[in-house]
């Protein structure tokens, strides 16, 4: 069973940075989809950024220029980095992957930015 966990979230002060992880279970060069998402208390699952595996990755437009996703093959990890946190970025984040109409989601970890 394919599994996705992310890690990294935390507490964190708006301006601050975090390094969100998501590693996988199985060889994610076998994914052509892999994204992350975030939900926000009272909103629903936005997109905010995703890998291709041409060319670069597409951020929504609320987190370009502080957002970078990223992944590593050889650690089956995909990764979030995000900088000049605010406190809208406040939400749950998960990672998607997959091959569709095969996809798999992590259970998401919390980034709160709070001063």
């Amino acid at each position: 069973q394919v599994q996705l966990v992310e890690s990294g979230g935390g507490l964190v002060q708006p301006g601050g940075s975090l390094r969100l992880s998501c590693a996988v279970n199985t060889t994610i060069s076998s994914f052509n989809l892999m994204d992350w998402y975030r939900q926000a208390p009272g909103h629903q699952r936005e997109l905010v950024a995703q890998i291709f595996t041409n060319g670069g990755p597409n951020y929504a437009e609320s987190v370009k220029g502080r957002f970078t996703a990223s992944r590593d093959y050889a650690k089956n990890t995909v990764y979030l980095q995000i900088n000049s946190l605010e406190p809208e970025d406040t939400a749950v984040y998960y990672c998607h992957c997959g091959r569709p109409p095969i996809e798999y989601w992590g259970k998401g970890t919390l980034v709160t930015v709070s001063s």
